[in-house]
């Protein structure tokens, strides 16, 4: 004889595998096509639109050290594989592209961050990774990847420690 208790935690533990599993979790977001609503990406001061600088250029596509502008950037994340056009497009400056091609904005970048980092995505989109704000079966704000990882340096800088919290005084009156 199963005792309900059991039989709920089996029910509880199957609804988690199955939001873990990639299936719509409450309030989740059910097609790549649907928009979420996100802030602005945080783009360095005087840099977007690109094309405000390379509209009269023509793309460079091979891979190579920056060395007339940008060269502020360095690259760690998987830099021995990955260059600026695989993810910023060489023909529109002012998107990113997916590896298909299909282009999108810098509001739509989790879809980009998505294809290598799969399991963050759909974290991200159950609101379990990163920050969301809003209802909890209605309308909500997602922070994209890059309002908390840099997308050309994304892990996050060792923190110094902080001392222990005192202990609360628990004298009675």
């Amino acid at each position: 004889m199963r005792r309900p208790v059991v039989g709920a935690a089996w029910a509880l533990c199957g609804l988690a595998l199955l939001a873990a599993d990639g299936t719509k979790a409450p309030g989740a977001p059910t097609s790549q096509s649907e928009h979420l609503e996100v802030p602005p990406p945080p783009f360095s001061e005087g840099i977007f639109p690109c094309s405000n600088c390379h509209a009269g250029m023509t793309p460079d596509r091979h891979r190579r050290e920056l060395t007339a502008m940008h060269t502020d950037i360095v690259l760690k994340h998987d830099e021995t594989h990955r260059w600026c056009l695989d993810c910023h497009d060489a023909d529109n400056r002012d998107v990113l592209h997916l590896a298909s091609g299909e282009r999108v904005p810098f509001d739509e970048s989790y879809r980009l961050c998505g294809q290598c980092h799969g399991e963050k995505y759909r974290d991200w989109r159950a609101g379990v990774h990163g920050r969301r704000t809003g209802n909890w079966n209605g309308a909500k704000t997602y922070l994209l990847c890059v309002n908390c990882h840099s997308p050309h340096q994304p892990r996050f800088r060792a923190l110094a420690p902080k001392p222990a919290p005192r202990p609360p005084n628990r004298t009675m009156k």
